[in-house]
């Protein structure tokens, strides 16, 4: 199933520039096949920053962690890429409740305070 890729990769924000990765890069750092990395691609898992070929294509630091979970998926849970996808997808939906969650706390606890009357 090939789609359009439905994640976007963010960076952190740190004092040392972005480092962009080749393909054989990505795949050296997270000990995978080039074949993995492709079907990543095809499932919408990854999307190259940069190039419209395989040898021009660019990928972050970032990606390598969305790459070796993928990998991880696969080996120790004989997970497809396609449900590599869509795990990658609910666990970032997750992170992004859970800091929801944390900025409601936060605005809870510094709001006005009220008091109850009994």
């Amino acid at each position: 199933m090939s789609t359009t890729p439905k994640r976007v990769a963010t960076r952190a924000a740190t004092a040392e520039p972005a480092t962009e990765l080749t393909l054989l890069d990505i795949s050296r750092t997270c000990a995978v096949q080039t074949d993995f990395i492709l079907e990543l691609i095809e499932e919408g898992v990854l999307a190259p920053l940069a190039g419209s070929a395989p040898g021009s294509w660019r990928f972050t630091t970032v990606q390598t962690r969305q790459v070796t979970v993928a990998a991880r998926l696969q080996r120790d849970l004989g997970v497809n890429p396609a449900g590599a996808a869509l795990a990658l997808q609910l666990l970032d939906e997750l992170e992004t409740l859970r800091a929801q969650l944390a900025a409601s706390a936060l605005d809870d606890d510094s709001g006005p305070s009220s008091t109850r009357s009994d």
